[in-house]
């Protein structure tokens, strides 16, 4: 057994092990923590692969960001655990035999598509570069429109999902950069231009 084939059955344990602790653990802190787990394990497997680009996305958007995220709000949040898991024994069977179902038409596409399909060569390796290196290249110059385009519509998306959540409480202040744009600076700041006085001392 080669050391990659022995890391590459390491860190899969280590993600099916991490999988199943995040739908197990009754506490929802644990079981963000056993996913932050489970996609750092994922990225140690696409690095065996050579995939870097992959790796280190997983590692910056979804570990980085995302999941500390989940965490976050997961901690700032009073859910109930007891309530969360009412009839999580009565559908256990359904959702095995769907996961069993969903594994073995996965093993049997990757069956089938491994007898009859040749791989193509690596275009990265072709060209003499990293994996990172050609993506990047490819990003921007052949897809740089596609790419401009697809950042367009998530950030639309991202200010669209902060308008559509944007409640008015009472007893709460709130900013508007409409007026605050608008506001003049004399309007804000008043020179006021007075005599200067001076204080005879008392005499002792």
């Amino acid at each position: 057994m080669t050391i990659q084939l022995a890391a590459f059955y390491f860190f899969a344990s280590i993600s099916v092990l991490a999988a199943l602790g995040v739908i197990g653990l009754r506490n929802p802190v644990h079981a963000v923590l056993s996913l932050v787990l489970t996609f750092f394990s994922t990225a140690c497997i696409w690095m065996l692969l050579q995939a870097e680009f992959l790796a280190l996305a997983l590692i910056v958007v979804y570990v980085g960001a995302v999941m500390v995220l989940f965490l976050f709000v997961v901690m700032m949040l009073d859910i109930q655990v007891a309530e969360t898991r009412e009839g999580f024994v009565r559908y256990l069977p359904i959702g095995l035999g769907v996961a069993v179902v969903m594994l073995l038409e996965i093993l049997a596409l990757i069956g089938i598509r491994a007898m009859q399909v040749v791989p193509p060569a690596n275009p990265a390796r072709v060209d003499g570069l990293s994996n990172v290196a050609w993506i990047g290249q490819a990003l921007y110059t052949e897809y740089l429109l596609p790419f401009e385009v697809a950042a367009l519509i998530l950030t639309v998306g991202m200010v669209a999902a902060v308008a559509l959540t944007l409640r008015r409480r009472k007893g709460v202040r709130h900013q508007f950069p409409s007026q605050q744009v608008q506001a003049k600076p004399r309007e804000r700041v008043r020179l006021v231009s007075m005599p200067a006085e001076c204080k005879e001392e008392p005499k002792s």
